[in-house]
């Protein structure tokens, strides 16, 4: 059994048992249900049948086809089923032991079913994995926009305009300084990544445009850390599960397994680790009042944290480092939770724009990969392809979004890829 089998069986055992014990759960609109089942309001059963209500959809249309494409695991694949694993299971001695089994085994079957999903295609008619991976190209270039996008849902269109000018003429200010090599450090002529310096400019200007924003008179806060102390201490009093997952996320994320979100995803498959820590700690920074308020909150946890883990296993020189300071990173988030509580009431503004940050990226993935699908597409079937995708969209928008929005464009590509096949076997 390989290090990546290992490290994989580990994450979905340690996944559903944290899940079974209630102490950390991935989706994020479940941490308020199980705190209910903490306090004696909501049956075991009823837990159970809510996260698979809530998270089965997602891991079908959302973690399984973006895994598939491209060929590296996205984390909600894995986290959004140990999720109805734990909870599904009864919490107790043998309960627990069963979730973390079964929670290793769906881990290791996500792995396999990868290995052999790859291994497949060599022998289909039409071998569409290649035509597959532009699902994810429009991402990268896309992806900068979405701080501007924020802005203008937090602070009005103009501010947002403004935003997005700035960051795009600071993308090709970054063209123009690489291709005349004006930056070098002694003989060594430094590249600048054009997608990487519009998106820091853009978060620039979310950020100072947030910071301005004042609490409303009279209220100047509610200290969060204060009113739920007995929350923030349930979560620390299991501080050493969530080292050891942060840290075998982050190993795994290092080794090229799986990532946090689909840009980061898409950006890895292309080969560009650095391009995707970009993206990874773009968003790391929008979950953060989200993850951490609703933990405060609900006593609950995320057991990836503040999805920092995944920009330590980017950027991290090796799997033995990335797993030490992963572990490192997330037991301070942990303990620096009462002051995250605190800066977020000093500047609601920063609050306020975890809501926006995520509507932006949602926006701007839907756009980028319905486009990226619909090429992927039509590199399979021209002309069918783009009719195809376009049809799907149409009628997934007029049946009330059966499917989530971000999952058309992957999922039309597999699909036509398949067509495509039957209609080479047929003649």
């Amino acid at each position: 059994m390989g290090m990546d089998m290992i490290i994989i069986i580990l994450i979905g055992a340690l996944g559903a048992l944290l899940s079974n014990r209630n102490i950390a759960v991935f989706n994020d609109g479940l941490r308020p249900i199980v705190s209910e089942h903490i306090e004696g309001t909501m049956s075991r059963r009823d837990l159970g049948l809510t996260a698979f209500a809530m998270s089965f959809g997602l891991v079908i249309g959302f973690g399984i086809p973006f895994t598939l494409a491209a060929s590296i695991i996205l984390v909600h694949a894995i986290f959004l089923g140990t999720d109805i694993i734990g909870l599904m299971t009864p919490k107790n001695r043998w309960g627990t032991a069963v979730a973390a089994a079964v929670g290793g085994a769906y881990g290791a079957g996500i792995l396999i079913g990868l290995e052999a999903f790859v291994q497949l295609f060599e022998y289909l008619p039409v071998n569409f994995l290649e035509p597959l991976e532009q699902v994810g190209n429009p991402v990268v270039v896309a992806f900068m926009v979405f701080p501007a996008l924020a802005v203008a849902f937090q602070f009005g269109i103009k501010k947002g305009i403004v935003t997005f000018a700035v960051a795009a003429i600071v993308r090709q200010l970054a063209v123009w300084l690489n291709e005349n090599e004006l930056i070098a450090f002694g003989d060594s002529v430094v590249a600048l990544n054009q997608e990487g310096m519009a998106l820091i400019a853009g978060m620039a200007f979310l950020l100072v445009f947030a910071m301005k924003e004042k609490p409303e008179e009279g209220g100047s806060g509610i200290d969060l850390a204060s009113v739920f102390s007995e929350k923030v201490k349930r979560i620390k009093q299991h501080v050493i599960y969530f080292m050891i997952i942060g840290g075998l996320i982050a190993a795994a994320t290092n080794m090229w397994l799986m990532a946090g979100d689909p840009i980061s995803l898409s950006v890895l498959a292309e080969g560009n680790q650095t391009d995707a820590g970009i993206a990874a700690a773009a968003r790391a920074l929008g979950f953060i009042p989200l993850v951490a308020s609703t933990a405060i909150v609900t006593g609950v946890y995320s057991p990836v944290g503040f999805t920092l883990v995944f920009v330590v296993g980017l950027f991290a020189p090796n799997v033995w480092v990335a797993a030490v300071i992963g572990a490192l990173v997330i037991m301070g988030e942990v303990f620096l939770l009462n002051a995250i509580a605190r800066f977020m009431d000093k500047y609601p503004g920063i609050r306020n724009s975890g809501e926006n940050i995520r509507s932006a990226m949602t926006k701007v993935l839907e756009v980028a990969l319905l486009i990226g699908g619909a090429n992927a597409a039509n590199a399979i079937m021209p002309g069918f392809g783009f009719f195809f995708i376009a049809g799907l969209y149409l009628l997934n928008e007029a049946g009330g979004r059966p499917i989530v929005g971000m999952a058309i464009g992957p999922i039309g590509a597999i699909a036509i890829g398949i067509l495509a096949n039957i209609f080479a076997v047929i003649g």
